[in-house]
């Protein structure tokens, strides 16, 4: 890192400091030692800035890590009785600018489709939705499936499902009718919220065909409950061409008559007032599903008070908001960083917030940096998927466009590699802007390890240091604390509010997959560095780890060696049997528009390798990658290229990629002397 570098970091930080909720590091330092050492002081503090039905009559945190010692548990705020969205909504009634201020400017796939939703506009649609439901028979814990693109009904339906104490579970409207059924049945939905259509880029989509086709197949399974399916027509005049307006009279609507209901009708006539279901601290509010390690997901349980409090508070200081920013968070709602941050973080907060139906790149290249000029973005969290894909597109896009208004950049969803950080800061931000390169999980429900704005200097690729409430530890495979510099397990020591509370229907299962290896820690799945300053540095999944010649490796630390290759867009790195070395380094490289893999650049890449990280690690297997296959969320399923690298055509379930043909694509250039 150069002097000139850290001079005008420097300067960044000095700019954010007056005004910053956490202005320094000495200040970060004393608040996170008060919250791990006297947590029930100070998560009571901070719930004393919440609605509190009746005040909790126990201990503010109460828990046991240790599966040795009886069943693992958590609990919050014990005794408590509250509603998120009452206080997400109904609390900041009082302030002045409430009944105008913009809740979210909502965009749609086309740039002319957008609209506003204040913050009294939403209370009343809100409630109405509230009322349907009720209406319909859904009660206190009953589980509601939503199945909806990125438009106002998702987030109304999510509130209303906790404003009168439903579940609600969202699933991603990318993914397959056998996904939907799944989940549908294993968290026994007894509705479900869907649309007709929507498109994505110029790709449309009919969701209730999708959304029939999973209750035919949910009638055929134990454990169907399904009593109303409610369909919002999304899609109504937006079609664009005369083929598509016919199209568009094929598309279902309420084509199943015993249980198909729509959403406009049953919105005429509810009343814009309901009553709020007050709910213990411990009720649950949402079950999110994530991969899972065996191939089945698991369903994530979040509870109401942690989840409010912990996303609320870490809102407002990763992000440091403050009342005139514009935020927007690229991630769909249907993934966790959706739930937390463009729903429950921001408006606990009082956020101006943007939701964006669209493609990021749709209808040009350009279209991220267009709604940023557009809407005067202050603060944005995007994922380091998305950057790769705009550093494809170079730097010519981005200078077409007024980005001044940026303040702070966030990343989420997987470790960013030094090179795409750096393109992130410079090119995005104009060297301007602190990049918050946050680590977590569907299971923890808010960042564990990030920077704050104006207190944490900045390590390209690391996530520095942990938040509030949150204790890491590092271990070695027999369960052993590791101290100052060190690489291996991350774990944590101790519960922070929003963690799950367990697996959907399944205590035994959380217990093992989170408990069990190291008992009186919460096991991350995730390998970890700790270098001499105390930062850390997510090495990747534990089942990502390279083991060549006994030398643990990890992918992404190849994958950024190779990713400072000026003719690398993208890298996914996998372990291939060696008679040898037991594994080696096998990988997949997607080059930049108008670049070929010839020899000159494998070899390259390869000296690459061996002058970021050392000899051990030069790959043996460079394969041309014109895509990789990624779930909808955008996170590389490496489990698939490791059976490419092999040639094992018996894949499991591809139905969450988001482009199944590129497998076959693949297979067909994979490198024929790894057979």
């Amino acid at each position: 890192m150069t002097t000139e570098s850290v001079s005008a970091r420097e300067l960044v930080y000095r700019r954010l400091q007056p005004n910053a909720h956490v202005p320094d590091l000495e200040t970060y330092k004393r608040m996170h030692r008060e919250s791990v050492e006297n947590p029930e002081g100070f998560w009571g503090e901070i719930a004393k800035g919440f609605y509190w039905n009746t005040p909790p009559t126990g201990a503010i945190l109460d828990y046991n890590f240790d599966v040795t010692k009886g069943k693992v548990y958590v609990n919050f705020m014990k005794g408590a009785t509250t509603n998120i969205c009452y206080n997400l909504l109904d609390r900041k009634k009082q302030e002045s600018d409430w009944e105008e201020k913009i809740a979210y400017y909502w965009e749609g796939n086309e740039p002319h489709d957008c609209s506003t939703i204040t913050y009294s506009q939403l209370l009343k649609e809100v409630c109405k939705f509230a009322n349907v439901l009720r209406s319909l028979g859904v009660q206190r814990g009953d589980r509601v499936a939503i199945y909806l693109p990125v438009i106002p009904e998702m987030i109304y339906s999510m509130l209303a499902c906790a404003r009168i104490g439903a579940v609600h579970s969202v699933v991603f409207a990318g993914f397959s009718a056998e996904s939907l059924c799944d989940r549908i049945l294993d968290s026994q939905c007894m509705l479900l919220v869907t649309a007709d259509g929507f498109y994505r880029g110029e790709k449309l989509i009919q969701l209730k065909q999708i959304a029939d086709d999973a209750l035919e197949k949910c009638k055929r399974k134990k454990g169907f409950v399904m009593k109303k399916c409610i369909v919002v027509h999304h899609l109504g005049n937006k079609l664009r061409s005369g083929q598509e307006q016919a199209h568009c009279k094929v598309l279902p609507l309420l084509c199943n008559p015993d249980i198909d209901v729509c959403w406009d009708v049953l919105m005429k006539g509810a009343s814009e007032q309901c009553e709020p279901e007050w709910v213990d601290a411990e009720h649950p509010l949402f079950i999110l599903y994530t991969s899972g390690s065996t191939g089945k997901p698991k369903g994530v349980l979040h509870t109401v008070a942690g989840y409010l409090i912990y996303t609320a508070i870490s809102f407002k200081y990763v992000f440091d908001y403050h009342a005139d920013d514009v935020y927007w968070c690229t991630a769909d709602i249907g993934w966790i960083t959706g739930h937390s941050y463009v729903i429950y973080g921001p408006l606990t907060n009082g956020a101006t917030s943007i939701i964006f139906e669209g493609l990021l790149v749709y209808p040009h290249m350009g279209r991220l940096y267009e709604m940023i000029e557009k809407y005067k973005v202050t603060k944005l969290y995007t994922a380091p998927t998305v950057i790769r894909m705009l550093m494809k597109f170079g730097e010519e896009p981005v200078r077409k466009f007024n980005l001044k208004s940026l303040k702070i950049l966030g990343c989420a969803g997987e470790p960013i590699n030094p090179e795409a950080w750096t393109w992130y800061y410079n090119v995005i931000g104009d060297g301007q802007c602190p990049i918050m390169d946050t680590f977590w999980q569907t299971e923890t429900g808010g960042p564990m390890i990030t920077p704050l704005p104006a207190a944490i200097p900045l390590k390209p690729g690391s996530a520095t240091f942990p938040f509030f409430g949150v204790l890491p530890a590092i271990l070695n495979e027999h369960g052993e604390e590791l101290q100052g510099e060190a690489e291996g397990y991350l774990v944590f020591k101790q519960p922070w509010p929003s963690i799950l509370r367990t697996i959907y229907g399944d205590d035994e299962r959380f217990e093992m997959t989170y408990f069990k290896q190291f008992p009186g820690f919460y096991l991350t799945g995730d390998r970890c560095r700790r270098d001499g300053d105390g930062y850390y540095w997510i090495t990747g999944r534990i089942d990502d780890m390279l083991n060549v010649s006994g030398h643990l490796l990890s992918s992404t630390e190849v994958e950024s060696a190779l990713a400072e290759h000026s003719a690398v867009a993208e890298v996914a790195v996998v372990s291939h049997p060696h008679p040898v070395k037991g594994e080696c380094v096998y990988c997949f490289v997607t080059l930049k528009d108008g670049m070929e893999l010839t020899q000159s650049i494998s070899d390259e890449l390869k000296n690459k390798v061996r002058e970021k990280i050392g000899p051990i690690a030069t790959p043996d297997f460079i394969q041309n990658a014109p895509g990789l296959p990624k779930t909808r969320s955008g996170k590389i399923m490496r489990r698939i290229l490791r059976h490419i690298a092999c040639n094992e055509k018996e894949l499991g379930d591809i139905s969450t990629l988001i482009d199944p043909a590129v497998v076959e694509v693949l297979f067909s250039q994979r490198c024929q002397a790894a057979a």
